[in-house]
């Protein structure tokens, strides 16, 4: 499986065809505590680079762009009466979607976890 990440601070890991899809430590940190999740609806068509999420912190609303076209297929159900859990587990348990990717080709210009974390350290 790859881990890759955008410089909106999304991540995506990629299983054949199938991407998962999440906001990065970094970003959860940067909102604060997380306070509702909104999901786009299966079956939803979404271009790279376009919105697909919110996510609601105490402090700001935040929009959640995919990084990879392609269909939502299936989102995270429980971030609804759980949002919390975007803050206690951004990289793995609370990911909002996943995608099916119309366009492999889209991930070439995404981060590799060592690029990401550089690219964040210059922030």
């Amino acid at each position: 499986m790859t881990k890759l990440f955008t410089k909106d601070h999304e991540w995506l890991a990629i299983d054949g065809d199938v991407a998962t899809v999440g906001i990065t430590d970094y970003a959860q940190a940067q909102l604060g505590d997380v306070v509702f999740v909104e999901l786009p609806e299966i079956g939803r068509q979404v271009a790279q680079g376009g919105e697909a999420a919110v996510v609601e912190s105490v402090k700001a609303a935040s929009d959640v762009f995919s990084p990879v076209s392609g269909e939502i297929v299936e989102v995270n159900a429980g971030l609804a009466d759980a949002p919390q859990t975007v803050n206690e587990d951004a990289e793995a348990g609370a990911w909002f979607f996943k995608i099916r990717l119309a366009d492999k080709g889209e991930t070439a210009d995404l981060m590799d976890e060592a690029a990401y974390r550089a690219f964040v350290e210059t922030l």
